[in-house]
């Protein structure tokens, strides 16, 4: 059997299982194990097996049930509520004004939280209500709350990219600095989008009424301080692993410390409310866990056989792609693959194949390395697509189950488009234009 049809027989293998209802890591790990078997018989089951255990010396494992649980601390603390009522007064007098404060609230929600989760029911719990009262445009602010949420997966400290991360064997550090400009061009590009829609057809979004805005400055400023704690928790975290302070499982600790503070500091923490934070941390991590489980050892089984060189081979030999030809076919795959499963599923599925693939292209950015930087942006970005677009986008059924019930289906399958498009046209700028991305993270370490 020849290694192109032993790659074709694992990945067809693995849609097959999917297809059946099968978890992820399940049909995954099945697959690498079962190939391994019929290839080499029951010696080789050592190659999967010494390729999963490699997990357990990867102390960057221990970031992700930490930022995990900083996420869900800062979203039961209420922490987003007050600052959703700070940018509510602030942004209040602009036409469309609680429109951008709420992707606002979704950039530093993301900034703190590192997964759309949190942002899209945050955003879906408490802003579309109170800009539903207000008479905004259901259709506009329920495409504001999911593309705003999707900004998650790309504002560090992204959960999505500390996996890319572990998988490519890339530092975090230098994946969140490529994500920065990318993620607040991505969130300018909504702000100016709402602005001139409210311009155009003010009905749109309406000017909330002065009786609620009228209020002495100093009550406004004091509202300011609802905006202290994230920046704290941020620049603890954040700031102090991009300058060199702290390493990334420290930071992630400084985080998921910070924001226990930050609920006592508030009053809101209690036993319960730990209780079940913990219950859900304990759901996700484990959930991660099993599927890098999985893609280690079906990577491993898959590289083994030569796959990754036939595969390249076939496309730059053969078949005369050129690299950015290449780089195009693994987006749309992205984009295809988005419609059907999660980003992380995405991800343990084709990096086998793309990562090596991506670090051998001849993209004129330097070295292999700094084309896999620049790949886990513009994946985490088509990741972005794939939460939005139907007909199993993950963001929406979670919109469709969090959104007041006058939002409809058709209502927020509607909404998603021109947010589509912006993160589409950002997508092609990153590719046409790679410093966007590479600059920051060149910046830091020179």
């Amino acid at each position: 059997m020849s290694p192109e049809l032993i790659a074709l027989t694992m990945f067809g293998t693995t849609m097959l299982l999917l297809l059946t209802g099968q978890r992820v890591f399940g049909a995954i790990g099945c697959v690498g194990a079962g190939m391994v078997l019929m290839l080499y018989g029951t010696g080789g089951i050592e190659i999967p097996f010494s390729a999963a255990f490699k997990l357990f010396n990867w102390f960057p494992m221990l970031t992700l049930p930490l930022f995990i649980y900083m996420g869900y601390v800062l979203s039961e603390a209420g922490i987003a509520e007050d600052l959703y009522k700070m940018l509510h007064v602030w942004f209040g007098r602009v036409r469309g004004g609680l429109a951008v404060g709420t992707i606002f609230l979704m950039v530093i929600i993301s900034a703190m939280n590192g997964l759309s989760v949190a942002g899209m029911a945050i955003g879906a719990t408490i802003a579309l209500p109170e800009m539903l009262r207000r008479g905004y445009d259901k259709v506009l602010i329920t495409g504001v709350v999911q593309g705003g949420s999707s900004l998650g997966i790309l504002v560090p400290p992204s959960i999505v990219m500390v996996l890319y991360g572990m998988i490519a064997r890339q530092p975090v550090s230098q994946l969140w600095l490529a994500g920065v400009i990318p993620g607040l061009m991505m969130a300018a590009m909504f702000v100016i989008y709402v602005l001139i829609r409210a311009k155009v057809n003010p009905s749109l979004a309406p000017v909330v009424s002065d009786e609620e805005l009228n209020m002495p400055l100093s009550e406004k400023l004091a509202l300011l301080r609802a905006g202290i704690i994230p920046f704290l928790i941020f620049f603890a975290m954040t700031g102090l692993f991009i300058m060199g302070f702290t390493s990334l499982v420290e930071s992630s600790a400084v985080g998921a410390t910070a924001a226990t503070l930050a609920a006592i500091f508030k009053g809101r923490f209690s036993w319960t409310m730990m209780h079940e934070i913990a219950r859900k941390t304990l759901g996700v991590s484990s959930m991660f866990l099993w599927l890098i489980l999985a893609a280690l050892a079906f990577g491993a089984v898959f590289d083994g056989i030569g796959a990754v060189r036939a595969i390249e081979n076939l496309f730059i030999n053969r078949w005369e792609l050129s690299p950015w030809q290449v780089i195009i076919m693994m987006q749309i795959s992205f984009v295809v693959m988005g419609m059907f499963l999660d980003d992380t599923a995405m991800l343990v599925i084709v990096a086998p194949l793309y990562i090596p693939l991506v670090k051998t292209l001849d993209l004129g950015l330097g070295s292999g390395n700094t084309n896999l930087i620049w790949f886990g942006v513009l994946y985490t970005m088509t990741c972005q697509i794939a939460y939005i677009t139907p007909p199993f986008g993950y963001n929406l059924f979670l919109m469709r189950s969090m959104a007041p019930k006058e939002i409809t289906l058709p209502d927020i399958y509607r909404s998603i488009w021109p947010f589509v498009l912006m993160m589409t046209f950002s997508i092609v700028l990153v590719m046409l234009f790679p410093q966007i991305a590479l600059w920051l993270p060149e910046a830091v370490r020179n």
